[in-house]
Order: structure tokens, then C-alpha cells, then sequence
């Protein structure tokens, strides 16, 4: 083992696990491998290129014994891009891992009983299913082998794509992602195009220079179409005319924003988004419910499955029509409003106060009168008076960020004292912590995974809790 270092060569490791992050691993003399580029079932040799005390870092150099599980990845940016790690092994043993993640969280990390465990959910589709994509403008495009080894000078270096992972300066070049479906692609592709023809300048990262920053599509399972183009520079000239391309050649395009962001960072929750064209929302639709999105509001990324997780919550729910229940983080109020019609009253808390005027539009526009909603950071709402004020909870439906709960939450939640808790995560490691901390006042009755994400790691799941 001490041998191994840096760009050493590993031959003949056999893969026999993946890593939550999407990484293969395999063993050499006990040390723990990680792989990019493997897949379970692989026999390979590995160039190693980072070197610990307890697990080393590498990418397949040869493939000595594919794998039956492997499969040819559909997307030619696969292997460059680090969106989609998981395309080249088939998605019913994606399925497998994404159970088997669920319950090493549950029993290493917790340590808590999965009795109540059930087979995975998994999507009905395998690709197309985003209903949201971020692209960023870089004028140092990322160079990929073919243009590395052509003897002519790259004169075009800007690009419009996703960031390599770990490099903050560059960007990929995207031509035709899988992960949404049209228009998006088209879309992206016409503004590309677009901006070389008329000589637009492409965001420089490192010096915050330049003119086109960031771009976002989102899209509903009822057609509407968002997009928000984001500027570093603000010409004001240049802006609306690429605006008015987007507009008449993309008549489907129901929601056309912008904004101008010259801050440090790409965020812009706390920025103006300007309606150029349409509305200043889409509109998705979930049973006899409509929900105004808007393009700062979170909502789940894939509709469809969306549906689904929140059927299964509100099955763990079990309401009856009198129930006071609060719904934690959230967002839109998406999950408030959906179970709403068989709750008595429900009370949700969100940190993003747009998300919040969101959710109070939503229970508008569907003429539910039984919601309140409170826009702020959680530890500061949740607390004893809150409750005192608003009643105790008879279900608490919580539905954190991938950080889970703030241990100050989770102690409020347990002095609530709600007989049942439904705790929707799309990370069950943090989600079995804080499970964790709840064990000596509640008891895990049900655990449903949930695929949210076909060809990536992420898995999300619902955890029923009753009061012992």
C-alpha cells in the first residue's frame, strides 16, 4: 500500500460498489478506491491521481472485463459534463444502489431499523424528465480532446453549457442535453448562435467582465415555457434585441425574463427579475391544482415524479379532514396546498419570501382558504410561541435542503410533540442524522425511496414517524 501514489497504475480492481457521489470503488490490499468512469462489475486498471491514508482516487486507464450492467451512454458530452454519472451502467441497477444508499444511511449512519422499507419508485422516464436547466456563458470554453488535438488555432472559445465539475471557470459547450425536453435545447442552441453571429460577449468568470452570464429554461407538463437570460454588463440594446429574437421564434416561450446581476456570484434571489414578454410565472398543474412558479421559486424539478412523492406524503399523512398540520420548507407551498383539501388548517414556513407570495397565490388561485404561510429562516419562526400562537400540530410535514435540519428545528419538532411526522429528503444521509435525534421520542413506521433522477445518484425518500 505504501507504494501506491500519485499517477501509480493499478491493474485488474475489481468494481464491487458505487459511491453516493457516483463513483465506482473497488479495493487494493484494503484500501478503498474511487473510480470515475467504472461501473459495478467492471474489471479495470486505474491510473490513480490522488493519494490519502485511507482511500486513493483514480479513472479507468483500461477496461480489462466490462461489466454486464454497463451500457453505452446515449449522450455524447457523457464522460466531460458531470451531469448525468450514472449513463453507462443500466437503470435497473441504478435502482438497486439508490435503495442500497437508503439503507446503509438508515443502519451505518443512524442506526436505525428499516423494517418499514419498500422497494424503490422508480421514474417512468429514463431521460427528458427536468423541468428546470441553468447554463452559464463563458468566454474560455472548455476544450474537449478532439479540439485539443486539431493543429488549427480554436478561434471561437466561448461557450454556452454547464461548468466542469470542480473548475468554477469553465464551461462545456453543450450542444444537446438529455435531460430536458424541447424546446429547450433548441432554445439554447439558437441563442448561441445567435450571440457568435451578432459578436455578443460571453461572461469572463475569473475578471467578472462581459455581457451574457447565465440562462435558465424551465417548463410545465402543460407546455409553458420560461426563460431567464441574465447580463453582467447591462446594453440595454444588445439585451432587447436578442430578447425580440427569442420571442418570435419561439412563440412557446410563455414567460421571457431578465436581469442584471454585476455582483461576484451567479445567484439572483436577490436581484429585479424584469418580465420582458408574457407572464411572470408558468403554471403547473398537479390533479385539480394549479401552481404559479416563479423564477426564483423552488419546485420540484421533475413533475411528474413530483406527483407521485407527494401522493406518497400525503399518504403517510393519513388525514382525515381535521388535522392542524405544519408544513416545513415549503417552497410554493406545493406540498401545503396539495394536502390541504383533507387537512383542518395548514401552516407553512419558507426562508425565500417570493416563494412565499407564490404559495400564497397558489392557495388563491385554487380558493383554499385553510393555509397561512410565514416567509423566513426557520429557527427564527419555529419556535415555542410560534406554536403557542398557532396551535399544536397534529402532522408536521418536513421538507428540508440537502443540509437537513438545523439541530435548534429539530428539538422545536420534537417539543411540539405531533403525533405523526412525515420527513420528505433528497439526502437520506443527513435525513438518517436527524432521524437520529428523534429516536427516543419517535418511531420510523415506513420508508419509501423515491427516483427522482434517473442516470445521477440522487434519491429521494419519505420516512413515516409516529409518536412513541
Amino acid at each position: 500500500m505504501s507504494k501506491i501514489k500519485k499517477n501509480f497504475l493499478l491493474e485488474n480492481l475489481t468494481v464491487v460498489d458505487i459511491s453516493t457521489e457516483g463513483k465506482a470503488i473497488a479495493k487494493h490490499d484494503g484500501l478503498v478506491v474511487f473510480i470515475e468512469g467504472a461501473v459495478p462489475g467492471d474489471v479495470v486498471d486505474v491510473m490513480v491521481h490522488r493519494k490519502k491514508n485511507s482511500f486513493a482516487e483514480g479513472r479507468v486507464h483500461k477496461l480489462i472485463q466490462p461489466s454486464v450492467h454497463r451500457t453505452e451512454p446515449v449522450c455524447k458530452h457523457f464522460g466531460t459534463c458531470g451531469g448525468c454519472k450514472w449513463q453507462n451502467f443500466n437503470y435497473e441497477q441504478q435502482l438497486f444502489f439508490k435503495q442500497k444508499y437508503v439503507t446503509d444511511a438508515f443502519t451505518r449512519i443512524g442506526k436505525l431499523s428499516i423494517e418499514g422499507l419498500t422497494p424503490i419508485l422508480k421514474n417512468a422516464e429514463e431521460f427528458f424528465y427536468r423541468n428546470k436547466l441553468e447554463f452559464s456563458f463563458s468566454n474560455k470554453k472548455w476544450m474537449i480532446n478532439e479540439e485539443m488535438k486539431t493543429l488549427e488555432t480554436v478561434e471561437n472559445k466561448n461557450g454556452l453549457g454547464f461548468h466542469i465539475p470542480g473548475l468554477f471557470d469553465k464551461v462545456l459547450q453543450i450542444e444537446h442535453c438529455h435531460l430536458q425536453a424541447e424546446p429547450s435545447n433548441s432554445i439554447r442552441n439558437a441563442i448561441y448562435n445567435y450571440a457568435i453571429e451578432n459578436k455578443l460577449s460571453f461572461f469572463e468568470i475569473r475578471n467578472k467582465a462581459n455581457f451574457l452570464r447565465t440562462l435558465m429554461i424551465r417548463t410545465t407538463s402543460t407546455g409553458e415555457v420560461m426563460v431567464v437570460l441574465s447580463v453582467f454588463e447591462l446594453l440595454e440594446k444588445e439585451l432587447f434585441e436578442l430578447l425580440d429574437f427569442l420571442k418570435n421564434k419561439f412563440p412557446q416561450i410563455t414567460s421571457l425574463q431578465y436581469t442584471h446581476n454585476p455582483k461576484g456570484n451567479d445567484s439572483f434571489t436577490d436581484l429585479e427579475i424584469v418580465t420582458y414578454h408574457g407572464k411572470s410565472y408558468i403554471t403547473e398543474v398537479m390533479e385539480d391544482l394549479k401552481f404559479n412558479i416563479s423564477a426564483k421559486s423552488f419546485y420540484q424539478t421533475n413533475s411528474i415524479q413530483a406527483y407521485n412523492l407527494y401522493k406518497i406524503t400525503r399518504e403517510f399523512a393519513g388525514l382525515t379532514g381535521n388535522e392542524l398540520v405544519y408544513d416545513l420548507y415549503t417552497g410554493t407551498g406545493t406540498i401545503a396546498n396539495f394536502v390541504a383539501k383533507q387537512a383542518k388548517k395548514v401552516v407553512g414556513i419558507e426562508y425565500v419570501e417570493d416563494a412565499i407570495i407564490d404559495a400564497k397565490q397558489n392557495s388563491k388561485n385554487n380558493n383554499i382558504n385553510n393555509t397561512l404561510f410565514f416567509a423566513g429562516d426557520m429557527k427564527a419562526i419555529l419556535t415555542q410561541e410560534f406554536i403557542l400562537e398557532h396551535g399544536t400540530p397534529d402532522v408536521i410535514i418536513t421538507d428540508p435542503p440537502r443540509a437537513g435540519m438545523a439541530p435548534e428545528v429539530v428539538d422545536v419538532i420534537i417539543k411540539a410533540n405531533a403525533p405523526k411526522i412525515v420527513y420528505v429528503s433528497c439526502n437520506p444521509a443527513t435525513q438518517a442524522r436527524d432521524l437520529d435525534l428523534m429516536r427516543e421520542f419517535y418511531k420510523i413506521e415506513k420508508i419509501q425511496p423515491v427516483d427522482m433522477f434517473p442516470q445521477t445518484a440522487h434519491v429521494e425518500n419519505v420516512v413515516l414517524l409516529s409518536r412513541i
